[in-house]
C-alpha cells in the first residue's frame, strides 16, 4: 500500500470540489492505496476572495457565504510540512485532467502546487499533470523544477500504477504517459489510452474534502454542493479552449468546416446510467449535497439513451437534487429541454463569449448564429430554467466597440446570471499562437487567472480599460448604457 498526499491549490477563497480529487482518489482507494488531501482553500495567507470580488461586480448575486466557512490564521506553508511530516507520503500529487477544465484555476494550479511544494523538504516522489504538460511538456520540465515527474492526459489509471510499481519497490520510468529526466535530457513517454470507459476509474471518493468545501454560493443562496462529471471529452474544437490541447493529445486533429472532430463519438465518453445515479444518491444521502455542479463540456452531446435512463432513475428515486450544467446553444430546442427538465436541470450555462458572429466564426471556430443564440436564450426562459451567458473580454483582435456590441447582445438575452471572463492565452491552443504573433501576450504566460486579472499587452484595449469592464460588464446589460461614458471617465480617473 503506497500512501498518496493530494494537494488542492485553489486559491479563491471559496470550496470548490475540483473533480480530479475524487476521481484520482477513489481510483487509488479501489486499488488499496492510503490517500490524503491538503486543501489550500482557506487559508488568508494564500487566498485571493475571488467571491467578493465577482460579487462586486454583480457577477454574482449577495450571499451570506462566509458566515458558513472558516478561514485559517496558520501559515499555509507550515501546515503544509506538518502534514507531510506525520503522513509520510510515498507521493504528492496535484492537477489533474477531468471535464473540469474551464476556468476555476485548472491551468495554473501547476504553478500553486509547484510553489507549496518548493518551500518544504521531503523525499516523497513530486508528481503533478494537467493542462500544461499537456500541452507543453518541455515547458513543464522547465518552468517548474520542484516536481520529479509530469503526466500528460488523463491520469487516474497512470497515477494508480506509479503507486503500485511504488508499493511493489519497481521502476516507474516505463510507465506511459509519464515525463521525467534523466542525465538533464527530457524524455517524453508514449502516450497512455484514453479512458473509454470511465466506469473504469472506480467511485468517485469525496469524502477526502472539508465538510466546509461542500458548501456553495447559487443565485443568492448557499447550498451543499459538489462539482460532477457525468462525461468527458467535448465534439467541438473552439480556437481558444483548453480542450483542444486534449484532443490533440489523443490524436483527435481532424476538424470539419463546421468546428467539430471529425470522429467526436470516439472521444466522448461517459459513466453508465446506473453508475451515475448511485454517486448521485451517495453524495445526496452521505453529505447532504443537494445541488450537483455539472461541469460537463457541453452536457447536450452526452449519449442521449444514457441520459434518458438516468432521468427515470432520478425521476423514481424522489432525490431532492437539482442540477446545473453548461451546454451550446445548438442543442437546446422543445425535445432537449423536456429532458432537462426530467432530470432536474435548474439552470443552463451557455457561452457567448463576443456578440459578433463574424468573429467568432473567423477567430474562435464557433458557429451558432445570432438568431440560434437567442432562440435558445428565449425556450429555456418559458421553461423556467435559469439561464448563464458566458462572456470573454480580452480576446486577441477584439476592441471596445465588440465589447459595447457584446454588451447589448445580453441585453436582448436577458440572462438570469452573467460570466465575464478575461481571455486567458491557454498553451496550445490555436488562440496562444494568434495572441503571441501580434503580441498581445509572452509566450509564457504565469499567474493566468480568467477571473481575477488579465496579463494583456494588447494595443487595441489595455488593461485598465478591460478591468473598467469587467467591473461593469453586468451592471450595463442590467441598467443600460446611457451613463457609460461618465462611469468610464470617473473609473479612468481614479
Amino acid at each position: 500500500m503506497a500512501r498518496i498526499l493530494l494537494i488542492q491549490p485553489n486559491r479563491w477563497g471559496r470550496g470548490f470540489t475540483s473533480i480530479w480529487i475524487p476521481s484520482h482518489a477513489g481510483a487509488l482507494k479501489a486499488r488499496k492505496h492510503e490517500v490524503k488531501l491538503f486543501d489550500c482553500t482557506f487559508y488568508k495567507d494564500w487566498t485571493e476572495n475571488e467571491l467578493i470580488f465577482n460579487t462586486e461586480n454583480q457577477q454574482y448575486k449577495p450571499t451570506q457565504y462566509e458566515s458558513f466557512v472558516e478561514y485559517k490564521e496558520n501559515s499555509i506553508v507550515d501546515d503544509f510540512n506538518k502534514v507531510v511530516e506525520s503522513f509520510n507520503p510515498d507521493i504528492i500529487f496535484w492537477s489533474a485532467l477531468s471535464s473540469h477544465i474551464h476556468g476555476e484555476g485548472e491551468y495554473v494550479n501547476i504553478q500553486y502546487g509547484d510553489l507549496l511544494v518548493g518551500k518544504i523538504n521531503t523525499t516523497a516522489k513530486k508528481i503533478a499533470g494537467g493542462l500544461q504538460p499537456t500541452a507543453d511538456p518541455e515547458g513543464a520540465v522547465s518552468r517548474f523544477p520542484n516536481i520529479d515527474f509530469f503526466i500528460r492526459g488523463e491520469s487516474e489509471l497512470v497515477l494508480s500504477e506509479i503507486a503500485e510499481k511504488i508499493d511493489k519497490d519497481e521502476n516507474i520510468t516505463d510507465v506511459d504517459g509519464l515525463i521525467w529526466k534523466k542525465d538533464n535530457k527530457i524524455q517524453i513517454n508514449h502516450p497512455q489510452k484514453i479512458i473509454s470507459n470511465m466506469d473504469q476509474i472506480g467511485p468517485y471518493d469525496y469524502s477526502v474534502f472539508e465538510d466546509k468545501v461542500f458548501f456553495r454560493p447559487y443565485n443568492g443562496k448557499v447550498l451543499r454542493a459538489v462539482d460532477y462529471e457525468l462525461s468527458r471529452g467535448c465534439a467541438y474544437a473552439c480556437s481558444y479552449c483548453v480542450e483542444t490541447t486534449i484532443q490533440s493529445y489523443y490524436g483527435f486533429t481532424d476538424i470539419t468546416n463546421s468546428g467539430t472532430l471529425k470522429n467526436a463519438p470516439a472521444y466522448l465518453r461517459n459513466k453508465s446510467a446506473k453508475r451515475i445515479f448511485e454517486e448521485i444518491k451517495t453524495l445526496n444521502q452521505k453529505f447532504n449535497i443537494e445541488f450537483f455542479r455539472c461541469q460537463d463540456t457541453n452536457f447536450l452531446t452526452i449519449e442521449r439513451k444514457m441520459l434518458e435512463e438516468l432521468s427515470e432513475l432520478i425521476n423514481k428515486s424522489g432525490l431532492e437534487i437539482f442540477l446545473y450544467i453548461e451546454t451550446r446553444p445548438e442543442g437546446i430546442n422543445h425535445l432537449s429541454i423536456e429532458l432537462l427538465k426530467k432530470l432536474k436541470v435548474d439552470g443552463v450555462g451557455m457561452g457567448i463569449e463576443v456578440s459578433s458572429e463574424s468573429f467568432r466564426k473567423d477567430h474562435l471556430n464557433r458557429f451558432p448564429a445570432q438568431k440560434k443564440i437567442m432562440d435558445a436564450f428565449s425556450l429555456l426562459k418559458n421553461a423556467g430554467i435559469k439561464r448563464t451567458s458566458y462572456n470573454i473580454i480580452g480576446l486577441p483582435n477584439e476592441t471596445e466597440d465588440m465589447i459595447i456590441d457584446t454588451i447589448k447582445f445580453n441585453t436582448i438575452l436577458e440572462p438570469d446570471n452573467i460570466t465575464v471572463a478575461f481571455f486567458s492565452p491557454y498553451l496550445g491552443t490555436n488562440l496562444h499562437e494568434e495572441s503571441k504573433n501580434i503580441g498581445d501576450f509572452n509566450d509564457y504566460e504565469y499567474n493566468v487567472d480568467n477571473q481575477l486579472r488579465t496579463v494583456t499587452k494588447s494595443s487595441k484595449i489595455d488593461k485598465e480599460l478591460l478591468n473598467f469592464y469587467k467591473k461593469n460588464f453586468a451592471k450595463f446589460v442590467r441598467e443600460g448604457l446611457g451613463e457609460l461614458q461618465q462611469i468610464k471617465s470617473d473609473y479612468l480617473k481614479n
